[in-house]
């Protein structure tokens, strides 16, 4: 019953024994549930809070019958199908069956809009979408009459009268298994196709940040698998090693629940995006549960120092912070039992992986030197382009290497630090400001519960460092407040990072997958500044 894992060394000889596996056959559904099936049948693949479970034995005949089912509609090898699901038992048996086929998966989160999901659909070019009644009645207006729909309770029925279909269409490792539309902060959304390969390149960070998991192991994280975060750094890898899976996902994230679901399911893994994380922190002292966690890992935004001692504090066990992308995941990241972390850093690359930062002139950076972190392909890991669009796959490269559009620097050990995305780092009177510095030093004020920076264009200096700021529960907005924090950051980062405008706010603009929606923020910023705006302002 063993899979492939890099083996547990010290970093110097776990980078310099690293082989990728030879693959020549590889499907995602045979390689996770089927291959399972086949040698502990009855391990638990899957569980629900309201009940419902699956073994590994019936995930695979489940999914096989789902992929008669889809089959026997005109679902075949290539066919886009998108899937309109949260996080369930019927959302893994839709992705399972869509691989098995060699379809193409195209995943769509319940939190989209209307428009959003009809333009994923179009560009995608799929006639088919997998949903519940709930969703369908949602879009119904906004999906085109030339898709199929088809319901859950449609494809139950259909399951009801047909055999099971385990022969897999898609073996070749790098025929397309799905694709994942970017969050278009800089345009209109773009799908980044992935291939059945892309979960071997996801393996070695998997086993890394979860220390160096063991069965039994329980799985859970808030993510939506419609992300590749929930999809390709919890259920598939934990899949594919034979763990459990915990199937919920809140339409808005609790954190009081969150506790309670990792308390009462015994969780060991969990992944948990920083906001996530900030929110916990909100309800104070969390020891009181009596937590089995064995890896904590948070990736989407920057972790920060502070956030950092909490979580450990709270959980036992310090956070494996991870970085990737759609379009390259998990490249970077931490492993406390093979390397130590140095906190507010992103960890180090990991095996399999040649990370280089680039500067704007093409050469590498040096040692303390800003560039852009980029990966040298080919790589199991990395997309195979964008869907219908070689324009943008093409800028995408420069040479060989995959350009993810962020900024770090490393240090002397090589460890990574996050800078930035290029379009967000802030140019003010000559200096390069990173946001997320200047986050992490505001997180670490006793009255902020969350906290995000944005350039504000200035006449004199270019651009000024704005900060906004949610309050915890018992502190109230005031100039005083904003002159602290601003000394905050004046003592720790220097006179030139300190944010000029200081602004208090309720709520955040999120993505769907938590992070800072910092045009927003810009926005909101003008709409002050002329006068129309509805939220407080302090400290200027």
């Amino acid at each position: 019953m063993k899979r492939w894992k890099p083996r547990r060394a010290n970093r110097q000889t776990l980078l310099a024994t690293f082989r990728w596996p030879d693959v020549r056959r590889f499907n995602l559904a045979t390689e996770t549930v089927d291959f399972w099936a086949k040698t502990a049948p009855h391990r638990i693949a899957l569980v629900e809070p309201n009940g419902r479970t699956a073994t590994y034995g019936a995930l695979s005949q489940l999914s096989a019958k789902w992929a008669a089912a889809l089959h026997s509609i005109g679902v075949v090898s290539g066919e886009r199908v998108g899937i309109l699901l949260p996080q369930s038992l019927d959302a893994a048996l839709a992705h399972l069956a869509v691989y098995r086929l060699g379809a193409i998966a195209v995943p769509l989160s319940s939190v989209l809009g209307g428009d959003a999901v009809s333009y994923r659909l179009v560009h995608s070019g799929a006639r088919f979408l997998l949903a519940s009644a709930e969703a369908a009645e949602a879009n119904d207006k906004d999906i085109p009459g030339e898709i199929q729909v088809v319901t859950l309770d449609t494809i139950w029925k259909l399951v009801e009268k047909v055999e099971p279909l385990f022969q897999a269409f898609a073996l070749n490792p790098d025929h397309p298994a799905l694709i994942m539309y970017t969050s278009g902060t800089t345009g209109k959304p773009k799908g980044a196709v992935l291939p059945h390969r892309a979960l071997i390149g996801h393996l070695p960070a998997f086993v890394m940040y979860s220390n160096y998991p063991s069965y039994p192991a329980i799985y859970w994280s808030p993510a939506d698998w419609a992300w590749i975060a929930g999809l390709m750094d919890v259920l598939l890898p934990a899949l594919y090693y034979g763990f459990t899976v915990i199937g919920y996902r809140a339409k808005r994230f609790d954190p009081e629940e969150a506790l309670w679901l990792m308390d009462r399911f015994n969780v060991t893994h969990a992944f948990l995006f920083p906001t996530a994380l900030k929110l916990l922190r909100q309800l104070g002292d969390t020891r009181k549960f009596n937590f089995k966690l064995r890896s904590v890992y948070s990736g989407g935004e920057p972790l920060g120092e502070e956030l950092q001692v909490w979580s450990q504090e709270n959980f036992g066990v310090p956070v494996n912070e991870i970085y990737g992308q759609t379009e390259a995941n998990l490249l970077v990241g931490n492993s406390y039992r093979v390397y130590p972390i140095r906190p507010g850093s992103m960890g180090l690359p990991f095996p399999g992986h040649q990370v280089v930062l680039l500067r704007e002139d093409g050469g590498f950076a040096a040692v303390g030197e800003l560039g852009e972190i980029a990966l040298k392909t080919p790589d199991p890991v990395a997309f195979v382009g964008y869907w219908t669009d070689s324009h943008a796959t093409e800028a995408k490269f420069r040479g060989p290497y995959l350009l993810t559009g962020d900024l770090a620097v490393s240090d002397e050990d090589g460890y990574l630090w996050f800078k930035g995305r290029k379009d967000d780092l802030i140019k003010s009177a000559g200096y390069r400001i990173s946001p997320a510095e200047v986050e992490d030093v505001l997180l670490g004020h006793p009255a902020v519960a969350l906290a995000g920076v944005v350039g504000l264009p200035d006449p004199e200096r270019g651009e000024r460092v704005a900060a906004f700021v949610k309050l915890r529960s018992g502190y109230v907005a005031s100039p005083g407040l904003a002159e602290d924090l601003k000394s905050a950051v004046r003592s720790k980062l220097g006179n030139h990072a300190y944010p000029r405008d200081v602004y208090f706010i309720e709520e955040f603009p999120l993505t769907a997958t938590g992070k800072i929606q910092r045009f927003k923020l810009r926005l909101l910023a003008q709409q002050e500044e002329r006068g129309g705006g509805t939220w407080r302002e302090s400290g200027r």
